[in-house]
């Protein structure tokens, strides 16, 4: 396993490719994205240690997209059976996963411990319990400076874990390590994740744009919820291109794996 150095140019060509994989196989990639999140809330419903699971599985549902979209990229149909199929692993890649799922909550909770140094807990709260987030709150600044501080930690904490799902499938890397080698990844190639960063707020903000007139032209025609179905069929469609851009990141970071499921090949190779 050897780190490659992705130029910065790169990481526009990480969004590009999340939307070609997505346009070859869009119901079975956003179904894949439902049971997902099924499973998700699923699990975040069972009581006191809901919590605690549903962000544990958060680095084997990042795997699950990646898989999803190396197989698309393969001239596979990922379907739920065949990703679950190519899920299968060894006892130390198992063992490696509730590694990273533990220690994934581990840094949460660290932030959400954080936040609680400015409000005295009223967000952590809101974020754990999934209380309705009050409107007079967040006008408080220890509540702003709450807030600030778990977004800056989760992004800190994604870029943590962004490499180590597929470090641990694909190159069968311990867990801890595969978190350090992510972190190198990440910092070798901050141009190219600078540029996909932006991309990716650039389409956010032109999407929220389209999205916002087409549902207004819509709602004219057929209702507010009409207009509605827009906006949140389009936020899906950008939510599932987004989990699925993440595996063509860790294609252009690390030198192919060895084993037959392979990543989906470089098109500058």
């Amino acid at each position: 396993m050897k780190l490659r150095i992705a130029t910065a140019a790169q990481g526009v060509h990480w969004v590009r490719d999340g939307f070609a994989a997505f346009r070859q196989q869009p119901i079975a990639l956003t179904s894949l994205f439902f049971f997902c999140f099924l499973v998700l809330g699923l699990v975040g419903a069972v009581p006191v240690i809901g919590f605690v699971l549903t962000f544990g599985l958060v680095p084997l549902f990042s795997l699950c997209m990646m898989l999803g979209a190396a197989l698309t990229m393969q001239g596979q149909k990922p379907t739920l059976p065949v990703v679950l199929q190519a899920m299968r692993m060894e006892p130390a890649q198992r063992k490696s996963f509730v590694i990273l799922g533990a220690l994934f909550v581990l840094g949460l909770l660290l932030a959400v411990g954080l936040s609680t140094l400015f409000d005295g807990g009223e967000f952590a709260r809101m974020f754990i319990l999934g209380e309705q987030i009050k409107q007079e709150a967040l006008t408080q600044s220890g509540v702003q400076l709450s807030a600030l501080t778990m977004t800056v930690m989760y992004l800190a904490l994604t870029a943590i874990f962004w490499h180590a799902p597929g470090l641990v499938y694909w190159h069968r890397v311990p867990a801890v390590k595969a978190l350090f080698f992510s972190v190198v990844a990440c910092m070798r190639n901050i141009g190219a994740f600078a540029t996909y960063g932006l991309v990716w707020l650039a389409v956010n903000v032109g999407a929220l744009i389209a999205l916002s007139l087409l549902g207004g032209i819509v709602a004219s025609v057929a209702g507010v919820a009409g207009g509605a179905i827009v906006l949140i069929a389009g936020s899906l469609v950008l939510s599932v291109v987004y989990f699925v851009s993440v595996v063509f990141s860790f294609r252009d970071c690390f030198d192919a794996p060895e084993q037959p499921a392979a990543l989906p090949s470089d098109p500058a190779e």
